[in-house]
């Protein structure tokens, strides 16, 4: 289950009440702003893992510059 303890009962449940909630024409809206935020989230997400492995080769080749040259 990817969903952890929610089963397909609890997922029905769960979309016919934003149903009554929200109507049905605000839910076609919903999805899409929620999909939008959740590939920003995805995307800030990469960005600040790919940040800190790019630190991380800097650091690491500049340590490594600094080991190689013979100091004077």
């Amino acid at each position: 289950m990817p969903f952890g303890n929610i089963g397909v009962g609890g997922l029905i449940l769960i979309l016919i009440i934003a149903l009554i909630i929200f109507g049905p024409s605000k839910l076609p809206e919903l999805g899409r702003a929620f999909g939008r935020t959740l590939s920003e989230f995805k995307g800030a997400t990469r960005g600040l893992v790919n940040g800190d492995e790019e630190e991380n080769t800097k650091n690491d080749q500049a340590s490594a510059a600094t080991v190689s040259k013979p100091q004077s």
